[in-house]
């Protein structure tokens, strides 16, 4: 294998803004992420509808469940 082709790997912790750390395997030396497993809706089963001039609204009155 040709020396100086490959970049450095590193055993850091990776640091989620809610505070969650886990270590992982990067070719970078630090690491912090916006969002992980643990505050990740699709595993947390919440979820965050930001509603922009009331679309999320109107798309429900059009094609949501009828009641």
């Amino acid at each position: 294998m040709k020396e100086k082709t490959h970049p450095e790997y590193y055993s850091i912790v990776a640091t989620c803004i809610c505070g969650n750390e886990e270590e992982i395997g990067s070719t970078k030396p630090e690491m912090r992420v916006e969002i992980c497993s643990s505050c990740h809706p699709f595993y947390t089963g919440t979820q965050k509808i930001l509603d922009a001039e009331g679309r999320v609204d109107r798309f429900q009155k059009r094609y949501g469940k009828k009641q």
